[in-house]
């Protein structure tokens, strides 16, 4: 019988292990003092992630959520639309974490662990997000703060995800648990590319 809770355990390591909310960039945010020419790159270079989120809700069957993550591109454009050149600095990390993302949403196993990486993360980094817009950059009206409040409260995802892991073969949670590494390792890199990029160019 499988061990439901030994393997959510598995995972949520991985996610600890690459706890976004640590890394410098959003820490940064947090505390206001991330400058908005910063916001602006990553609001163009994250973004090109997020647009790849339906994929993984598409290959897994959840047509529900894979629609709701197209609407969600949408909030995202909305939150760039009050940044200066929102297009990004186009850096390689991004490049390496949507190319990832990209090719491990195309199976089910796979998008498993990539979506897992992603959506465990996701209400505990939009919260302390949306709190750092809040009390640090007013400049950011109602509209442009939208996708980070809708995710601040949305767990209906990861619940989803873990009756999907519960019912995996344990050769399927492997490759679920690798790939849950892989995007999780992708994601910090994305944000280190954003967060020390600039600063390279100095």
């Amino acid at each position: 019988m499988t061990d439901i809770a030994t393997r959510i355990a598995e995972l949520d390591a991985i996610i600890q292990r690459h706890d976004l909310n640590q890394h410098a960039f959003y820490q940064d945010w947090r505390s206001g003092t991330l400058p908005m020419e910063k916001l602006a790159d990553y609001a163009g270079e994250y973004g090109r992630f997020v647009a790849t989120i339906d994929r993984g809700w598409d290959t897994l069957g959840f047509g529900n959520y894979a629609q709701e993550e197209r609407e969600h591109v949408v909030m995202w454009g909305d939150f760039k639309k009050e940044l200066d050149n929102p297009a990004g600095g186009n850096h390689p990390q991004t490049d390496v974490l949507v190319h990832t993302a990209s090719k491990l949403f195309g199976s089910k196993a796979e998008a498993v662990g990539a979506l897992y990486a992603f959506e465990a993360q996701q209400p505990y980094t939009a919260q302390s997000k949306l709190e750092g817009l809040q009390e640090h950059y007013p400049q950011f009206s109602e509209v442009g703060r939208e996708y980070f409040r809708v995710h601040a409260s949305d767990f209906n995802e990861i619940e989803d995800l873990r009756k999907v892991v519960e019912a995996m073969s344990e050769e399927e949670f492997q490759r679920a648990k690798s790939a849950c590494e892989m995007v999780c390792t992708a994601m910090w890199g994305a944000l280190d590319g954003i967060y020390f990029g600039q600063m390279a160019h100095a």
